[in-house]
């Protein structure tokens, strides 16, 4: 792992410099060079722009420097247009120079292999021994509207951007981040600021969310992610962004293998296990869309509107059908279209006799001939309930203009009475009206199914926002651990020794030594083959079950050994470890740890037995973690449900889990230096009240 630290004081000059030098300017509009020059000047920049080309001469009516030696004031930004090879030559002279930060268009380093990884490497070491910042190589850049700063060769923030944009994007793809530049224009919207890292020689993912966490501009930030290289800092990030109030939206990318390996080919980043980022995600705080849709879609409601306050949402409808279909679409996801009080859908029923009243409330085409009743109804629903979420669907009443500005004149006194409410408007809207809704912070949607599931988004979204950060528990104390895979005897003991409860058992290499400790444990007994090299020991006859003499003690040991001997021959074989018949009597889980390359060690959870990878019923945590999140985790499970008791089933020890998934989480911590995996499967968790065991382990440690 590469250092978590984050310098967010020296990222300053990225998005607030007072002076930028353009290495490869060109007077061509359209040119790499040119572009960055031209919209800065469209912008008004009021700070010191500096053309630097060898061929000199003037542009834009400011002189040109032969190179950036040349310029006679400092300079806080210099962005670097030019080929591949000279690139390094001219960060050396920047360094010289001063210059505190570099934003480098060029492409041909670490994306192409080879030399241009070498290439790569050098220029993240001149940014690591000069202190000099550097964002790409082999991205689109960096601009701040409202500073007029505009370090991008991208074209499409001219026609201009109005400068009170509070959306925040940071994407590892340059490409993608001008689509969504696009996306924004076509929208009416704008940016805080807008990042792109490329390769991230110096500058990464994390560095970006950290800047925008504490830029006062920004109020939602939008994340394209291919693969992150350093997993505690994009953590470390993602906990300033929830504690500075901001919610982090994640496109992440490469969920299936497929897509996988093409994000590691395009960024020459890890992709890592896409459930093991969706937990991180979660246990950050952060929200990851489904699609673009949904991310664009979030970033535009936070924009425009007030979040939700809860989950609980008011539906207003001139369609009763529709209306169940909103409420069908809230309560899938998560939403809760609560009863209006018998009270309110009496005064509701007063105003329009033949109105549905319960939520969805149906005004029926009635709100179209008098808009004074519709306003008393919203006003009704939303102090009854003091709804956090208001959406209403008014077919293609908006597509008259008259009849949609009268609506919207409801409205705009709905808002100034209520602020805080998260209002959605649904239906056919002339462009004119849309705006006109917009600019009062109602949002306005075509489809109603879509106004509900983006107010569900935003709920979960502030819901991850608003828990509090729980500091992770100190790792566990240090075990000597030797390389390898350990047996299940030792693999017992370094558990128990975390604070895991497994069952204790004896490591036997002869029928007589079997046969005393059988008589030291008690009867009946289990027998079982030893061997880290065979994994699934009863498929080969090395377990015997429910042992209750020592005669038959004796017998099972020479069987056991036999179907190792016939069965297996290749394997190492340690002995046989004979161990307390425990009845599995609980509920069958399954514990696990993976030490992820990028994110380090993390723990499962998931119901256990033989069908766990077909069920895949499985939930992921970064190590280490405390009861909460262990909690948290469990619940995430189908097994939740089991464990709290199900067909008259008492319900089990979910505390006795919840502790030694943070006991495993906080051994796991401390020995991620010479961890691999642990599997704890069967797991059984007992009865509330009578504790949980490891009835099966095996710790695997490198080397």
């Amino acid at each position: 792992m590469t250092e978590n630290r984050i310098d967010t004081a020296s990222l300053q000059p990225l998005i607030h410099p007072k002076s930028i030098a353009v290495i490869g300017a060109s007077a061509k509009p359209g040119k790499l060079g040119g572009v960055p020059l031209h919209q800065m000047d469209a912008y008004g920049y009021e700070g010191k722009l500096y053309p630097i080309n060898p061929k000199g001469g003037e542009i834009l009516g400011r002189p040109v420097y032969p190179d950036i030696g040349a310029v006679p004031g400092d300079v806080d930004m210099a962005i670097i247009a030019i080929p591949a090879g000279k690139v390094l030559a001219a960060l050396e002279a920047c360094v010289l120079k001063g210059v505190k930060v570099a934003v480098i268009f060029s492409s041909g380093f670490a994306e192409i292999g080879g030399d241009g990884i070498a290439a790569q490497e050098r220029m993240s070491t001149i940014a690591r021994q000069s202190g000099m910042r550097i964002l790409g190589p082999n991205g689109l850049g960096v601009t701040n509207i409202a500073a007029c700063v505009f370090a991008t060769f991208s074209p499409l923030f001219l026609p201009r951007m109005a400068p009170d944009g509070c959306i925040g994007l940071v994407s590892q793809s340059g490409a993608f981040g001008g689509y969504v530049a696009n996306l924004a224009a076509e929208s009416g919207l704008s940016f805080s600021t807008w990042i792109t890292t490329g390769n991230e020689a110096d500058i990464d993912l994390a560095d970006a969310i950290a800047l925008q966490s504490e830029d006062p501009a920004t109020r939602v930030i939008l994340v394209y992610l291919e693969g992150a290289r350093n997993g505690p800092k994009l953590v470390k990030a993602l906990g300033m962004a929830r504690d500075a109030g901001k919610p982090v939206i994640i496109l992440k990318v490469g969920r299936t293998d497929a897509g996988a390996e093409a994000a590691a080919s395009h960024t020459a980043a890890l992709a890592g296990a896409d459930d093991v980022y969706d937990a991180i995600f979660r246990q950050a705080g952060a929200y990851r869309a489904k699609d673009i849709g949904e991310w664009f879609g979030i970033a535009r409601a936070y924009a425009i509107s007030a979040p939700p306050r809860g989950r609980e949402i008011g539906l207003i409808t001139i369609s009763g059908g529709v209306g169940v279909m909103m409420a069908d679409e809230a309560s899938s996801n998560g939403l809760e279209p609560t009863p209006l009080s018998d009270t309110a859908q009496r005064r509701l029923k007063e105003l329009v006799p033949f109105a549905g009243t319960r939520n969805p409330v149906d005004v029926t085409g009635q709100m179209v001939a008098d808009l004074s009743d519709f306003e008393k109804m919203v006003e009704i629903v939303v102090e009854d309930q003091r709804f956090g979420t208001l959406i209403c669907f008014n077919a293609g009443v908006g597509r008259n203009e008259d009849k949609g500005f009268e609506i919207q004149h409801a409205w705009a006194n709905i808002r100034t009475k209520y602020p805080d409410v998260h209002v959605a408007i649904s239906g056919a809207t002339t462009p004119a009206v849309q705006r006109a809704y917009e600019e009062i912070g109602c949002l306005v949607y075509t489809e109603p199914d879509l106004a509900v599931r983006i107010a569900a988004a935003m709920a979960e979204c502030e819901c991850r926002l608003n828990e509090p950060a729980v500091a992770a528990p100190s790792p566990a104390a240090r075990q000597e651990l030797p390389p390898g895979t350990l047996n299940e005897v030792r693999s017992s003991e370094v558990l128990r020794a975390a604070g895991v409860p497994a069952v204790g058992s004896r490591l036997v290499r002869t029928g007589d030594d079997a046969v005393a400790a059988a008589r030291e444990i008690g009867f009946p007994v289990v027998l079982k083959i030893v061997s880290a090299d065979i994994l699934h020991k009863s498929d080969i006859g090395g377990v015997a079950l429910n042992v209750g003499d020592e005669a038959a003690v004796a017998a099972a040991f020479d069987r056991c050994m036999e179907a190792a001997t016939q069965n297996a021959p290749a394997a190492l074989v340690d002995g046989v470890m004979v161990a307390p018949m425990v009845a599995a009597d609980g509920v069958e889980t399954i514990l696990g740890v993976h030490l992820d390359p990028v994110f380090g060690p993390v723990v499962m959870f998931g119901l256990g037995g033989v069908l766990v990878e077909v069920l895949r019923d499985v939930a992921f945590r970064r190590a280490p973690f405390g009861i909460e999140e262990a909690h948290a985790m469990i619940a995430e499970t189908m097994a939740a449900e089991i464990l709290s008791g199900v067909r008259g089933a008492a319900p089990a020890d979910i505390d006795a889990l919840a502790q030694a998934l943070s006991d495993l989480s906080r051994f796991a911590a401390a020995h991620a230096d010479v961890l691999e995996s642990i599997d704890v499967n069967p797991f059984v968790v007992g009865e509330r009240g009578q504790g949980a065991l490891a009835l099966d382990a095996v710790v695997q440690c490198r080397g």
